[in-house]
């Protein structure tokens, strides 16, 4: 994980003091590690206390189970998610940039957090059937989302409805973050493609509610395969009359 800060939401007990909050964050630390290098189901509390160098009962004062521990993670992992995402969208808007190049350098950051945090999807991927929870979250987590790019793009077609700028965010979020999320399981050249195409689908759904928005240079949509496709018919009916 980049950031060695951890969020405190879910916590049994908040840490009051510093030294506390440093040994909650050690617990995080170590448990995230260990999850993803021994597996959630064979990691212990005693694993994770004793390489954290905290007592036992400590941990057990902050955290009252290894699930607990889990849905920290799981809170940290979404909240950082969201604002580093909010903060693209900030930085964007600041820029009046067109939304394919939002929705370009959007799905790029997701992508990139989740390469900067492989946690995220190799603890979610075990754990998520035995941890009821972890749906919960994510659930709440894809309603922020849903929340915060509904806003923005209201501000970009203030003709939608509330109704539509909430749906446009629903199937937007829903598509990208599905999409990205299987992708990280593939090779990297496969990877690397579905990113590619989750580009080209978003943007082409968002196309029709944003038409006045320009096709990004580095979106891959007509710039690529929809040249590369009107070539191919092209030739193809070509070839047909020669034969006819």
């Amino acid at each position: 994980m980049s950031d060695n800060s951890f969020s405190l939401l879910g916590l049994r007990r908040q840490p009051r003091q510093a030294r506390s909050q440093e040994r909650v964050n050690r617990i995080l630390q170590v448990a995230q590690a260990l999850f993803v290098s021994e597996g959630y189901s064979t990691t212990t509390t005693n694993q994770i206390a004793a390489q954290a160098n905290v007592p036992i009962g400590s941990l057990y004062q902050f955290f009252p189970d290894k699930a607990a521990i889990l849905q920290a993670l799981a809170v940290h992992y979404t909240a950082g998610l969201r604002q580093h995402l909010a903060a693209q969208w900030n930085a964007l808007e600041a820029a009046e940039s067109p939304l394919s190049a939002c929705i370009d350098q959007l799905t790029d950051a997701a992508h990139q957090f989740f390469m900067d945090n492989p946690g995220y999807h190799a603890i979610f991927m075990e754990a998520q059937g035995t941890v009821p929870e972890l749906a919960e979250i994510d659930q709440a987590f894809d309603m922020q989302l849903i929340q915060d790019w509904s806003a923005a793009f209201a501000k970009r077609n203030p003709a939608l409805t509330q109704e539509d700028c909430d749906t446009i965010g629903f199937v937007t979020i829903k598509a990208m973050g599905n999409l990205l999320w299987l992708s990280l399981s593939q090779k990297p050249e496969v990877r690397q493609r579905l990113v590619a195409e989750t580009k080209r689908l978003s943007l082409n759904y968002l196309q029709d509610y944003f038409p006045k928005d320009e096709i990004s240079p580095n979106t891959p949509s007509e710039d690529d395969g929809g040249k590369r496709g009107r070539r191919q018919k092209a030739k193809g009916k070509r070839q047909k009359q020669k034969v006819e």
